[in-house]
């Protein structure tokens, strides 16, 4: 922390230097390219220029680019009547028309979005009037309108921007009917977002977001305090880690706020490898790992620990598990039972062949290697040998899609994803959970009844298949709840309007403004 501490006193803020009319804020990772019914492009940009017809917000659902909608009976058709004094910002109008080309684009691509059961509910789009649009389902799908205001891809981009009429090969412009426009990016190096003036809604107090990039978390550390950066925000460690934001918090030179817990970290335990394939060793690593001391001493208090994959506090999640605390001896007694007995240099044997499993993270994210470091003496004690590779983002990325690991880190998506888009997501070999669970002797069961859950109209039904499934996952202990991840940012303290929203991957600069 020499570097946080001693860089008291810099140059002053991006404010001070004349730009108070613009918020710098560093991120490691560039925007790359925001196509809003695709994934490369960073979530925070895609929230800031594109929108839906409907919003997530603490108290639920509210209305966004539709001013109000009616549901069927049955529940098959959502009928939006939509906003009339909406433009995308290449002069386009917005109606009923440009939300059904876009609907349909994303249809277009459905393989894609599979793991997103609302694209495969999806019967017809149609245009009732020129700002009327009417949603038709196959089935009843009770997490349509939560789904409908995710960040992506039921976002909408002008007709003008797509290519051949579709949008899955990329789009000619980024117009869309957001409060900020992309108006210059350099690629890896900065993005300029500047307010639209057109905007329907409540214009941003400021008029520009200087997205600069910066790979190294220290750097950017060292930015803010040479006044170069007004603000740092993120969910995991990957742009500031525990550490650096207790001591910044400390320091009170600048202003630190975190969220309430919004996601669930934990291990992934590959279930379809020879080791890890074993349920009495992967419950052997849940009595293994001291989870509290990780929470106290590396996350200083500011993550709880999780006894479950999700917390209680989730919809559908408040479920009587086994809660496995800390116990070596639990665990030695476990290993032993599977058959791995102490031999050379205390570690573990079976059939000649030592106990050495390796734990893969994103090398970018300093919380996790000290995580990995702690973890790896807590398997060390009971015989595991246990390797840490620390990987680029977007290898350790394809890693999870192989299914080449043993160990590695996963995180849930949080509110508003969890648990129904998260658990959703596992069905499809695009993430570590597909492939940590392909080994599980009732994967097909998992798979099939997360998908009729999501069609379940049924409240009291729905509620015993979730039982269903997350007791089976738990039981199987394929994950190793560790804590309930928190967001976290840090800015200069004439910044004001710096606050969360539901999601974890956006960020809600238009609220942002400089006190005068």
């Amino acid at each position: 922390m020499i570097f946080v501490t001693g860089c008291q006193g810099g140059s002053g803020s991006a404010k001070e230097q004349g730009t108070r009319d613009e918020i710098v804020y560093a991120s490691t990772k560039d925007i790359r390219d925001i196509n809003p019914h695709l994934y490369s492009g960073e979530m925070s940009a895609q929230n800031m220029v594109f929108e839906s017809l409907v919003i997530n917000t603490d108290e639920g659902v509210k209305p966004a680019l539709a001013e109000n909608w009616e549901i069927s009976e049955d529940g098959l058709e959502y009928t939006f009547h939509l906003r009339k004094d909406v433009t995308f910002t290449d002069g386009e109008p917005f109606n009923a028309e440009a939300v059904k080309l876009n609907m349909d684009a994303v249809l277009d691509n459905k393989e894609r979005h599979a793991w997103l059961d609302m694209v495969n509910e999806i019967k017809e789009n149609v245009v009732v009037d020129e700002y009327t649009y009417k949603l038709v389902l196959k089935h009843p799908y009770y997490p349509a309108l939560t789904e409908l205001g995710l960040t992506r891809p039921f976002r909408f981009i002008s007709p003008k921007s797509f290519i051949g009429g579709k949008t899955k090969d990329g789009v000619s412009s980024y117009a869309g009917t957001g409060p900020y426009i992309l108006s210059e990016h350099k690629e890896g190096q900065y993005a300029v977002f500047t307010a639209n003036q057109n905007y329907w809604g409540a214009k941003p107090k400021v008029n520009s977001i200087k997205w600069k990039v910066m790979p190294d978390p220290q750097t950017i550390l060292l930015a803010l305090q040479k006044g170069e950066v007004d603000l740092i925000f993120g969910a995991d460690g990957d742009m500031i880690d525990i550490d650096s934001f207790k001591a910044l918090e400390e320091q009170g030179e600048y202003e630190t706020e975190i969220s309430k817990p919004i996601a669930s970290r934990a291990i992934l335990l590959n279930s379809n490898k020879p080791i890890t394939g074993d349920e009495k060793v992967r419950e052997a690593f849940q009595y293994a790992i001291d989870k509290d001391s990780i929470a106290d001493e590396i996350l200083n208090g500011s993550e709880s620990v999780a006894d479950t994959l999700l917390s209680p506090t989730v919809p559908y999640s408040d479920v009587n598990l086994a809660v496995r605390k800390y116990d070596p001896d639990q665990a030695n007694k476990l290993l032993d039972e599977a058959g791995w007995t102490i031999g050379k240099a205390d570690y573990r044997y079976k059939d000649g062949k030592k106990l050495e499993l390796s734990i893969y993270y994103n090398s970018d994210n300093a919380q996790e290697k000290t995580i990995s470091e702690f973890i790896q003496n807590d398997l060390k004690n009971i015989g595991v040998d246990l390797k840490i590779i620390g990987e680029e983002k977007q290898a350790f990325l394809d890693r999870q899609k192989s299914g080449e690991f043993d160990l590695m880190y996963s995180l849930s998506w949080g509110t508003p994803y969890d648990p129904q888009s998260y658990l959703s997501s596992w069905r499809i070999p695009a993430h570590g959970d597909y492939q940590a669970q392909i080994g599980l002797d009732k994967k097909e069961w998992l798979d099939d009844t997360i998908t009729a859950v999501m069609i379940e109209s049924n409240e009291e039904k729905r509620k015993e298949m979730y039982t269903e499934i997350l007791t089976y996952i738990h039981d199987e202990g394929v994950y190793i709840p560790l804590t309930y991840s928190r967001t976290k940012a840090v800015h200069v303290p004439e910044l004001k309007g710096v606050t969360f929203n539901v999601s974890q991957y956006e960020i809600p600069f238009e609220k942002m403004y400089f006190e005068e």
